[in-house]
């Protein structure tokens, strides 16, 4: 009998129901069932799907029920390949891909077109003739809209993709008075740019021509957030492509001010230098008609394009912490990419890894991709090896939607669906909209030196208002009055505020996030020398110490846990000789008593790469995360803690923006080792060391960077001290060095406790993290301050040689000093390296009468470290550079190499005294 014979009976939709089913998640089928579908699948892939031979059964099955299964592999292909067959290339020829999908590449042919196959319930239009169904799967999957999203593993998720595309066939349907909303933000898009390319010939903008529907996605996005889910606040992330569109027609930037802008006025504020008018923010609070309101804030960002994405992150995350109680679903992350930069840029990798991580997730971004299909004057095939620019969405299986640019309602249909997605599964989705670039990189480049066929395309193509206005006037929804009288009317607003720019004297740069500042001021260099109060009660440090340093009622931590807290015990109540581990930790336990909230992220920072800060700590029976600092009942503040994926870039760009966003949270970056920092480079470059004087943002973010020469070869010897020193220029940022734990302590409570902000930087140690001469008494944090300089206890009046240095070389000359029983040498500590308190200083020199030699010394070689810096900058007396010799790389990787160099410099500083 054969063993298939039951098939005659199947009623065929049921079977092609089950079939479906399989092809999403086989382990969701009966086993009987999952064993034919694999043996069915086996003999198609290889025999042609003729039903031969499987493994030597029979695959006698009626033939119409093999058809099903045929139509049936059909509509899966369309599922899974269809968006590369799409019409969704408004001025190229798709490339080819194979196999196609003609139906004889699926065992069908066209004498199949007028059978009925019940295969097409599962597209929701019930049994039809394979012409019919085809139809369907061209309207959904190969029109206007290209989807991807059948490698996302969940079958929830593909099953819901499924039946929202198989609604209208996947297209557009709407009322007349979005119709003419999407012609109105279009209207704006195009006539802005052509008013610009008028008046401004050949200044760079970077035009969203070619692009133009970009203004209707966002503004439905928008609109659609704040009405069908009640989202309270959208935080958007762009390049310069179309941002000037952006802030006019989203943003509603005053327009004279963007014509003053253009016109290259000198900015109003003299102790700002500003920006470039396409990296410059916005915030500002819309209200729609219906009452609804969205507060929506366009990151200010600099050249280095995709930067942005990391910090618009991190401010959202900042927001849904301190604004919405952890509710993600209030706040909406939007970012614009380009197709060269989403492509090339690593940092949009880094950025897609932290989607789903607990430290750094905010409920799924919309990235929306303005594919111009060139990258300066680069051809996409040259700018990448994937098929799509989009591509990296794969890494976190995120559906990515590819749109033709120039079809204006599948661009808001497509972003309607991917609004909806993210609501409801909280994960990112991609927005591949492909249209063209109308002008060069910037207006003022040839395009067709280098694309010259593309761009003869281009010149004769219409734009994306002609191309809707001409169909909505061919469907009778407006006609050609209505068309231009809204042209004119726009002309007119932009006339006005061209008119109203030449009035204007000057420029202005509006504050990004103005609402989150409000109780600080920007301050110079005078308030940054003044001593802040950082004392804090000794009975409540000690409360504090016994929090940490006691395991909590119904708890087991390990017994090396469990030292560890001994030990922090016996250096409070009992040796009152406090490391610096415990001095950070008081620190952020003060603080947190105080109000204010504590994040600190980077890589291992939970226990710190050098195990002194165990910060959380695990129940040895259920592994649960315990942070001892939150279990102080007088908090009024909470700390998090978050070991960081192994990233430095998108990392530092995050807690960025989350200090950017969250002034009241000492925000806290550590690097494995400093010189990790290289690879966050572009985040000191353009946003620590320059934001506030570009875009009048401050930040107070805290950046830990281990320094020191321990011996541990050249990437963990030096923090690169040169390059942070160099950023530094009248009041930008803090750059500090601290020898001792109750100076660190002191430091990051003034970084809280003053009405400003600014970023610091730290060379933090390594080996002084357990040095035995590194320790503070608990009265030194009780009622001290930070010191920005620390003198010398010898008696001044023997001391020939003023030695300053800084970090842990003072500790190697001090050993040195005591085994020479040398008085004539003073170390002075210089602990804030900027801005130098050259007050201060003044005061240390004076001290000493009948010195005959000013000395900087320090462990780096000459063109590393203090020492070019302090050459620059210390005028108050002549110094003379001890240091290693000139050097390409910071330190050998020899240990021994490295000690005798050590030695040479220590012996320099006590040679002829």
């Amino acid at each position: 009998m054969d063993k298939f014979s039951f098939l005659n009976a199947a009623h065929t939709s049921y079977f092609a129901d089950l079939y479906e089913h399989y092809l999403q998640n086989p382990d969701s089928v009966e086993p009987s069932w999952r064993a034919f579908f694999q043996g069915y699948d086996f003999g198609s892939e290889s025999y042609g799907l003729q039903g031969e031979i499987v493994e030597g059964v029979s695959m006698q099955m009626p033939e119409n029920l093999q058809k099903e299964f045929q139509v049936l592999k059909l509509i899966d292909g369309y599922r899974m390949r269809g968006h590369l067959f799409t019409k969704t290339n408004p001025v190229r020829e798709r490339r080819t891909y194979e196999p196609n999908l003609e139906i004889e590449n699926f065992g069908l042919g066209t004498n199949d077109l007028d059978t009925v196959f019940n295969a097409g319930d599962i597209l929701g239009i019930g049994a039809q003739t394979l012409r019919e169904i085809i139809r369907h799967l061209q309207r959904i999957y190969c029109s206007s809209i290209g989807v991807e999203y059948m490698y996302l593993r969940n079958p929830e998720v593909i099953a819901w993709w499924q039946s929202k595309l198989n609604v209208n066939d996947n297209q557009p349907s709407f009322s007349v008075e979005i119709k003419k909303y999407i012609l109105s933000k279009l209207n704006q898009a195009v006539t802005f740019e052509n008013f610009l390319q008028t008046k401004y010939v050949g200044q760079k903008r970077f035009s969203l021509e070619g692009g133009e529907s970009l203004i209707p996605a966002i503004s439905n996005v928008l609109f659609y957030a704040a009405e069908k889910y009640d989202v309270k606040e959208c935080v958007l992330g762009m390049a310069h492509r179309g941002r000037l569109s952006t802030l006019i027609n989203i943003f509603r930037k005053p327009i004279y001010e963007l014509f003053s802008e253009f016109d290259g006025k000198d900015f109003e504020d003299e102790d700002i230098d500003g920006d470039v008018k396409y990296h410059l923010g916005l915030t500002l609070d819309k209200t729609y008609q219906n009452g609804k309101t969205i507060k929506m804030n366009l990151v200010p960002n600099p050249s280095h394009l995709e930067t942005v994405a990391s910090v618009a992150e991190g401010i959202t995350r900042a927001k849904i912490d301190a604004d919405y109680n952890g509710d993600d679903s209030k706040i909406i992350p939007i970012v614009v990419h380009g197709d060269a930069a989403i492509a090339g840029q690593g940092i949009v990798y880094e950025v897609a890894q932290m989607s789903q991580l607990n430290g750094y997730k905010t409920g799924g971004t919309i990235h929306i991709v303005v594919n111009n299909q060139i990258g300066f004057t680069t051809n996409y095939l040259d700018a990448r090896s994937s098929t799509y620019c989009t591509d990296v969405a794969k890494v976190t299986l995120s559906p990515v939607l590819h749109i033709n640019a120039d079809d204006a309602e599948a661009v808001v249909h497509a972003v309607e669906l991917a609004l909806e997605y993210r609501m409801r599964y909280k994960k990112d989705v991609y927005i591949d909209l492909l249209g063209y670039r109308k002008y060069g990189h910037n207006e003022g480049d040839e395009p067709r030196f280098t694309q010259p066929k593309l761009y003869k395309q281009i010149a004769k193509h219409e734009n994306p208002f002609d191309i809707y206005s001409n169909k909505l006037i061919a469907e009778n929804t407006v006609d050609k009055a209505y068309s231009k009288a809204i042209v004119e009317e726009f002309k007119a607003v932009l006339e006005d505020g061209y008119a109203k720019s030449k009035k204007e004297e000057s420029s202005k740069v509006r504050e990004f996030m103005q609402e989150r500042w409000v109780n600080f001021t920007r301050r110079g260099l005078p308030d940054m020398l003044k001593t802040a109060n950082t004392s804090y009660p000794k009975s409540k440090l000690e409360g504090i110490a016994n929090i940490v340093s006691t395991v909590p009622e119904g708890v087991k931590f390990v017994r090396k846990a469990e030292r560890i807290l001994e030990g922090r015990a016996s250096m409070v109540f009992e040796n009152d000789t406090l490391d610096w581990g415990m001095a950070e930790t008081l620190a952020y336990g003060t603080l947190m008593e105080e109000g204010f909230n504590v994040r600190i992220s980077g890589q291992d920072v939970e226990r710190g790469t050098f195990s002194h800060r165990h910060a959380i700590l695990r129940d040895e029976i259920s592994e649960e995360r315990i942070n001892l600092l939150n279990t102080n009942p007088q908090n009024k503040g909470k700390m998090d803690i978050y070991n960081s994926l192994l990233s430095e870039y998108a990392v530092l760009g995050f807690d960025y923006g989350y200090a950017m966003a969250n002034p009241n949270t000492l925000t806290v970056w550590e690097a494995q080792f400093g010189d990790f920092s290289n690879g966050a480079q572009i985040i000191f470059d353009q946003y620590l060391s320059a934001a506030e004087d570009k875009w009048k943002s401050q930040n107070g973010i805290v950046v830990l960077l281990p320094h020191g020469y321990e011996g541990q070869g050249s990437e963990h010897s030096s923090a690169r001290m040169e390059r942070f020193l160099q950023l530094c220029s009248i009041d930008n940022m803090i750059v500090a060095d601290c020898t001792t734990p109750a100076n660190f302590f002191h430091l990051l409570r003034r970084q809280m406790k003053r009405d400003f902000r600014k970023p610091l930087v730290v060379f933090t140690p390594k080996s002084l993290l357990r040095h035995p001469k590194a320790v503070s008494s608990l009265s030194e944090l009780a009622n001290g301050a930070f010191q920005e300089v620390i003198d010398d206890t010898i008696n001044p009046q023997n001391v020939k040689k003023l030695v300053f240095c800084t970090g842990k070389f003072y500790y190697d000359l001090l050993a040195q000093r005591d085994t020479l029983n040398n008085d004539s040498v003073a170390l002075v500590r210089v602990e804030q390296l900027f801005p130098l308190h050259e007050e201060k200083i003044k005061q240390v020199i004076a001290k000493y009468p009948n010195v005959k030699n000013y000395v900087w010394a320090q462990e780096e070689p000459k063109n590393m470290g203090a020492w070019s810096y302090m050459m620059q900058r210390f005028d108050v007396v002549k110094l003379e550079g001890i240091s290693r010799p000139y050097s390409s790389v910071p330190a050998p990787g020899s240990s021994t190499r490295d000690k005798k160099r050590q030695q040479r410099v220590i012996d320099a500083v006590f040679e002829k005294v």
